[in-house]
């Protein structure tokens, strides 16, 4: 059953079919129970008024029983011997014994009891027992005519000071055709509940996931055509469906952005690519044409270039796709001091001064120390007499700051100088070929760190956690395909 709204109509149905069963169960035991008390009740009543006979010393044959097919009445005495029972009382069971005729002739009075009453004018009063009647189920067959019933007994003693039990039934046919008339008709309004139950669940749940197909053909739509701009419908509820409609905009709007700066990344690598090519195919065909005319140093020159620009492409592509380094304990001013310490070469000298002790960070040795050579390289470029780096620790972080006397970032420039490709017009006039992605390679590896990287002015700040505060390193952000340059 592949049908959400299908789903839905059979499950609410068998859950009002479940809910309706137990619920029709208990009505029916209740009203069963109600029933029998009532039955109960009525015999009760019954073996009150024959006890209090008794209790008077109304001869065995001249009781009352009322009437003896509504209530049978059997009376025992305490050896269990039948001293009297109702008119037309054939047989009986569930009152302790199935005898229906009285010691001596049925229906007879008891020769002893009428003695005692000849014998004493005022014989006295017995009485009748105030304990709770015993209850039980039987049968009973009076005049040919076999039914249920409920059966009271109660204890009485009559004015001789003999214990007597009286048996008085109430029927039990009411009760029987009571439950099975409403057995019956809720038998016969079950299928009809669950129908409009199946219906009204159908109904609804096409009606409430109507915005959800719309939201499937415009995303089916958007698939066959690849045009990213376009966006699902939202309904105006508030409710999932239209969560559902706003998340899966935001994704589409993600990833249409994601997609563009991947085609600019493209479109960017390609164009920087392309003058390296350019510039070594062509001193490559004049030397093959004319050996004597061949630039080695030139040609070099571009394959070093071409070299360092795919290996910073192929850098990004890694941390695009989220791919950790080897986490090691570092000590971020001996990484420093080493790292200065091997640059031979720079135009302008670099100042070092590195705080005492703490400096431990959890990173990969290679990728801070591109950070950092990166970073060197970029302040060189833009420094006129000094460049210097400092490390310390600043609240909870190990602070790297790389600071040049050069004209420094523009504020309005400040995110931007970290995109990828992106070079300042000062830059451009000055770069020897640079492509531009230092400074974004050095702030995606600080992100993926769990760290920073900022600029105010000519001050450049990597700010990484230290060991002690790192626990579980955080998780790899998405690094922007459009990211950062030098400046």
């Amino acid at each position: 059953m592949r049908s959400v709204r299908a789903r839905a109509a059979l499950g609410a149905t068998v859950v009002v079919a479940l809910a309706l069963g137990a619920a029709g169960l208990a009505v029916l035991l209740v009203l069963r129970a109600n029933l029998t008390d009532q039955a109960g009740l009525q015999a009760e009543v019954t073996a009150r008024e024959v006890a209090g006979q008794l209790a008077l010393g109304v001869p065995y044959a001249e009781l009352d029983t009322g009437d003896e097919e509504e209530h049978p009445v059997q009376v025992t005495d305490e050896d269990g011997r039948v001293v009297a029972v109702s008119k037309d009382l054939e047989a009986i069971s569930g009152t302790g014994t199935d005898r229906v005729a009285a010691s001596g002739t049925a229906g007879a009075g008891d020769d002893d009891h009428d003695d005692d009453r000849d014998g004493d004018d005022d014989p006295g009063r017995g009485e009748v027992s105030t304990d709770e009647p015993d209850f039980g189920n039987g049968t009973a067959t009076v005049d040919g005519d076999r039914a249920d019933y409920r059966f009271a007994a109660v204890e009485a003693t009559d004015p001789a000071g003999r214990t007597l039990t009286v048996h008085a039934g109430a029927p039990l046919a009411a009760e029987r055709r009571a439950v099975d008339s409403v057995r019956s008709a809720m038998l016969a309004g079950l299928p009809v509940v669950l129908l409009v139950v199946a219906g009204v669940t159908w109904l609804v749940t096409r009606r409430a996931l109507r915005p959800v197909e719309g939201i499937r053909r415009e995303m089916a739509a958007i698939t066959a055509s690849e045009d990213l701009a376009r966006r699902v419908p939202e309904p105006g509820s508030r409710d999932e469906v239209a969560r559902l409609a706003r998340t899966t905009n935001e994704t589409l709007a993600a990833l249409e952005e994601s997609v563009g700066r991947q085609r600019r990344f493209v479109a960017d690598a390609s164009h920087e690519l392309r003058s390296p090519i350019a510039s070594l195919r062509t001193q490559l065909e004049v030397g093959a044409a004319h050996p004597e005319l061949l630039d080695v140093p030139g040609a070099v020159a571009d394959t070093v270039r071409l070299q360092a620009l795919a290996a910073d492409l192929l850098l990004l592509a890694r941390l695009d796709a989220g791919e950790r380094a080897g986490l090691t304990r570092l000590d971020l001013g001996a990484l420093v001091r080493e790292e200065v310490s091997q640059r031979v070469g720079d135009r302008v000298p670099v100042t070092v001064s590195v705080s005492d002790g703490g400096l431990d960070v959890a990173g990969s040795r290679a990728r801070l120390a591109r950070v950092l050579g990166n970073l060197l390289d970029n302040a060189q470029r833009h420094a006129v007499r000094s460049v210097s780096v400092t490390v310390a620790r600043d609240a909870g972080a190990v602070l790297v700051a790389v600071t040049d006397d050069g004209a420094g970032v523009p504020d309005a420039e400040r995110e931007r100088v970290f995109e990828r490709f992106v070079r300042l017009d000062e830059a451009r006039a000055r770069d020897d070929g640079g492509a531009g992605l230092g400074l974004a390679i050095a702030r995606d590896v600080a992100t993926h760190h769990g760290g920073t990287l900022t600029v105010s002015g000519s001050r450049f700040e990597l700010r990484l956690p230290l060991l002690q505060n790192v626990g579980a390193l955080p998780p790899h952000p998405r690094s922007s395909i459009a990211g950062g340059a030098y400046r």
